[in-house]
């Protein structure tokens, strides 16, 4: 059993006038905020409010930085060339740690979203480009990523640190990537599976893919996606059978 595990959520994910999952409750459960920094969702008076409110909470602030997608919600892959790619996540850290500064802290991680998380688990031109970023910064910045991924690899490898991600909600291919959020069942909405499959992780570091087979992902973090149906219910769930099996949820890191 984990002593202690981190508890991460999509936060932001609202643009205008369009809102999107329960920023204000979410924050109340979680100990990390993926927070989209304007490409696939997020608009400058979203990402103000988030970065003070997680300060507020003490909620460590991440950057899920994408492909410039909004009508796509950052899901769809682009192709481009590296260094297009690696200025645009540099554009992205640049504003969320703005708004993070303005509110008394700073951004502490970088995590991709959507098209761009998958992309970076396994293609290395895409997780080179994104490594140049981070090497760019001033300060060592951790990714969250999928354990084993060509995004941690190659950021363990320019000396950055790398922590693993699992994720609750969803559904598990044999190859340990994620099935595909257009198959049936990609998607888990019930906060005691949920939950069970969370203290699973803190046992004993494995998850089940879809075929049974047993993965092992011993996890720094563990995420709920913000815009999954009923996603705060799905997180107090997971904390509250976290917290009765004596797994403190805290920041990784």
């Amino acid at each position: 059993m984990t002593a202690r595990l981190d508890l991460n959520a999509d936060l932001g994910e609202g643009f205008g006038r369009w809102t999107a999952g329960d920023d204000d409750g979410l924050l109340t459960v979680i100990s990390s905020a993926n927070v989209a920094c304007g490409f696939h969702a997020g608009d400058p008076v979203i990402m103000r409010q988030v970065c003070e409110q997680a300060v507020a909470r003490g909620v460590a602030i991440g950057a899920q930085v994408s492909y410039r997608d909004l009508a796509g919600f950052g899901r769809r892959r682009i192709e481009m060339e590296p260094a297009e790619l690696t200025a645009d996540v540099l554009y992205q850290l640049g504003a969320l740690d703005g708004f993070a500064r303005a509110a008394g802290d700073r951004v502490r991680y970088l995590k991709p979203h959507g098209a761009l998380y998958h992309a970076a688990a396994t293609d290395p031109v895409v997780a080179a480009a994104i490594v140049d970023a981070l090497r760019a910064w001033p300060d060592p910045l951790p990714v969250l990523t999928l354990p084993g991924s060509r995004l941690a690899r190659h950021a363990l490898d320019a000396g950055l640190p790398a922590f693993a991600e699992a994720f609750a909600d969803r559904a598990y291919r044999p190859d340990g990537g994620l099935v595909p959020r257009r198959e049936p069942g990609s998607v888990l909405t019930d906060p005691a599976t949920v939950a069970e499959r969370t203290l699973r992780l803190a046992r004993s570091g494995t998850l089940l893919a879809v075929d049974g087979t047993e993965l092992r992902l011993s996890p720094d973090s563990v995420c709920v996606h913000g815009d999954t149906p009923g996603a705060l219910e799905i997180a107090r769930a997971v904390r509250a059978a976290l917290a009765e099996a004596g797994v403190e949820v805290a920041r990784f890191g």
